[in-house]
């Protein structure tokens, strides 16, 4: 059982006061984790003890920064196994995807360390007699509150950036996965001048406690609720709130593709991770003239999925992250079916331990479900059968949220059309997942505001300063 404890002011086992919260493992119940809380009072303390440090780590030359983070990944890299095996016991991912994880955080920490130095200012072009630059600094104080369902990658992209730029970061991981928050503290603080990160832990209630504070940026991926709370304490602190929150994302099967495989598309796009991934497809619009072909070899895909726990290698489907978000996920599924729609695979809560939920399709779905309209975060495929292309990206685009879309085509007017008229952060044509290196994107709508990765993620955490020079009394220097 992991023993966490906190990280403030370079000192380690501080704070907890505020109590201690238990992690079982979603597989079979069993702690898991046990994580001080800490009390509003600590985490005042904690940004205190980090404006203390924040202006000598914003003096460090950038290629210290750089050199520092090329550390931290060595560091990371080190605890790989450790790692991605507290992933799996945490929030049930299987255990392959977990190394994945850390693997992709890694390669995060090493592209930011090689991109941090590079960045610089401009000239401007004024007086002759005169000198007129803007420079990149560090914004201060950044409180980065994290998410469960991919912890490690998330955090390494949000702590790889605001370090490198020159900022000192207070790291809240999600109360779903606090020990693996806590192994990827130790590896960064372990190659970091004492302070220039903090661990805090503990429920909603220490993350509302620190986006209250007086800190300069609040980062948060999550859901869009807590998203929302966080925009409106920086409202009031006049902090900057960098925000990637939920989405429903749609995919369009277009009319002429081959069913089979956009089946194939549809169920990597809705069930890895057990849907537990902010872009994952939740709701599919396919047209009628495959509508048939395509649900039915949907349905023999999520039949196909091997369901057990994360640590088993032959796992294809792990459980959910607990059982209050699996009642989140079938209470979703159950509604859609009493108005109407059909269960055509899962949608059952199986016997036994744990938090499993089967690869669920569920056909007859109408646009303005529940089911449809908002996020549901587990392996369900809703689907609407539409008419035209047309009405497809109409549906598509009638949302809440803007965070990404897929399209499936063998038109190329059509996937223009799509990329230009979806609102949305991210379009993927004829493929659910993938995107060069360095690609960013800005979230729309209730899915938040922001770069939240890439290259622009450092131009997030930094702000500019316009300067201009002239000699004294008009004279010479």
């Amino acid at each position: 059982m992991y023993r966490v404890e906190q990280l403030i002011g370079g000192v380690w086992g501080a704070g907890g006061e505020g109590g201690e919260l238990v992690v079982h493992d979603p597989a079979d119940g069993s702690p898991v984790s046990a994580v001080p809380v800490a009390t509003a009072d600590e985490v005042a303390k904690a940004v205190e003890a980090a404006r203390g440090v924040a202006a000598e780590w914003a003096a460090t030359p950038a290629a210290e920064r750089a050199a520092a983070l090329h550390r931290a990944a060595d560091a990371v890299a080190a605890m790989t196994d450790e790692l991605a095996e507290a992933v799996t016991a945490e929030m049930g991912k299987p255990l392959g995807d977990a190394r994945g994880g850390v693997e992709a955080g890694i390669g995060t920490l090493r592209q930011y360390a090689e991109l941090g130095p590079l960045r610089g200012g401009r000239t401007l072009h004024g007086g002759a007699d005169a000198i007129d630059f803007m420079a990149p600094e560090p914004r201060g104080v950044v409180a980065a509150i994290t998410p469960w369902n991919d912890p490690v990658a998330v955090s390494c992209g949000l702590l790889g950036a605001a370090l490198v730029t020159g900022n000192v970061v207070l790291y809240k991981p999600s109360e779903r996965t606090p020990a693996t928050g806590w192994l990827l503290a130790r590896a960064l603080d372990g190659v970091l001048p004492a302070g220039a990160l903090s661990l805090l832990t503990g429920g909603g209630e220490v993350g509302a406690a620190l986006a209250g504070q007086e800190v300069d940026v609040v980062a948060h991926v999550g859901s869009t609720a807590t998203g929302r709370a966080i925009a409106a304490a920086c409202a009031r602190t006049g902090a900057k709130a960098l925000l990637e929150n939920g989405g429903s994302d749609p995919l369009v099967v277009d009319a002429g593709v081959d069913p089979v495989w956009a089946a194939g598309q549809a169920a990597v796009g809705s069930f890895a991770n057990a849907g537990q991934i902010c872009v994952a497809v939740e709701r599919i619009y396919v047209h009628r003239d495959v509508a048939e072909d395509f649900v039915d070899a949907l349905v023999e895909r999520a039949g196909a999925l091997t369901v057990g726990p994360g640590r088993d290698p032959s796992t294809e489907l792990g459980p959910l992250v607990d059982r209050r978000h699996r009642d989140h996920v079938h209470g979703q599924v159950t509604a859609a079916v009493a108005e109407g729609a059909t269960l055509r695979a899962g949608g059952v809560l199986p016997d036994g331990p744990g938090a499993f939920y089967p690869a669920t399709v569920v056909t007859d779905c109408r646009h303005e479900m529940t089911l449809v309209r908002e996020e549901t975060f587990g392996p369900v495929a809703a689907v609407v059968v539409v008419d035209s292309f047309s009405e497809a990206l109409r549906c598509a685009a009638d949302s809440p949220y803007g965070l990404a879309a897929s399209v499936l085509t063998p038109s190329m007017s059509h996937a223009q059309r799509a990329w230009r008229e979806l609102p949305v952060g991210t379009v993927k044509v004829n493929a659910v997942f993938g995107g060069a290196p360095g690609g960013a994107a800005q979230p729309r709508r209730g899915s938040g505001q922001g770069f939240g990765y890439g290259p622009e993620l450092l131009d997030e955490f930094s702000t500019v300063k316009t300067v201009h020079l002239e000699a004294p009394g008009g004279g010479h220097w």
